[in-house]
């Protein structure tokens, strides 16, 4: 396969997974807390390749990394005085299945013990460590800190926490995140605050990714086209070869 179809062919891989990336974006535009994903191209050199004139190696269009856009979304009133959003840099904490799961949904409900637990059943971290719990029925008051209350008794604080290099985090789901790296720790979220009856939306502009979706299907098809454009090219080349080497 010459340089062109190679390059061609890297190209559409590239794009394959931009595509995915940005459906999956536009598929949690109203997922809430969801933060959208971005790609970062790159050019993969192989260095023992000679390239086609000898003289450097085969250049080839690639993802080099995928990045995680923390911008915060818009907060939308709900008027349930469990649904939580922060205003600021920071992250709930929550206890997932294999450990410490960071949020930034905070559509929180209660729990047939009490406990105020995510949609998906994870109860919510206070900041010492332990999870929030209430035996009444009244209803909680939760304050700019994250600290609550109930019929005037103090239930804990929420922990609100942070990272110094958010590139850590991984997603878990659509609106968690998780941490590999046993070293990693958090940091106490600063500057943010919570607003009581309200969620945060998406950070996804489905009109700028309807546009991106649109932009990478043409690159595709285009990309689709020098493939076949070169393949005719070849075979009529061996065609002509052929046809010489015969009239010999």
């Amino acid at each position: 396969m010459d340089q062109i179809a190679v390059t061609a062919a890297s190209g559409l891989h590239a794009r394959m997974e931009a595509l995915d990336l940005v459906a999956n974006n536009l598929a949690n535009a109203t997922t809430g807390g969801f933060k959208l994903d971005r790609e970062f191209y790159s050019l993969f050199t192989a260095g023992e390749d000679p390239g086609v004139d000898g003289s450097s190696g085969t250049k080839l269009p690639v993802i080099q990394k995928q990045w995680t856009d923390f911008t915060q979304g818009s907060l939308q009133p709900t008027g349930n005085p469990l649904d939580l959003a922060l205003s600021g840099k920071g992250f709930f904490v929550v206890n997932g299945p294999s450990g410490p799961l960071y949020t930034r949904s905070g559509s929180f409900q209660l729990s047939s013990s009490g406990a105020l637990t995510t949609s998906d059943g994870y109860p919510v971290q206070t900041a010492d460590g332990k999870i929030l719990q209430t035996n009444s029925q009244a209803p909680l008051d939760v304050a700019a800190d994250g600290s609550v209350t109930q019929d005037g008794e103090d239930l804990g604080q929420l922990a609100l926490v942070d990272f110094q290099d958010r590139s850590v985090l991984q997603k878990v789901g659509n609106s968690y995140f998780g941490v590999t790296d046993a070293k990693v720790k958090t940091i106490p979220a600063a500057d943010v605050t919570v607003s009581q009856g309200k969620v945060e939306n998406s950070n996804v502009a489905p009109a700028e990714s309807a546009v991106r979706l649109v932009g990478l299907m043409r690159q595709f098809e285009m990309l689709q086209k020098a493939i076949s454009i070169t393949t005719d090219m070849n075979k009529k080349a061996l065609e002509d070869v052929a046809r010489v080497g015969g009239s010999a």
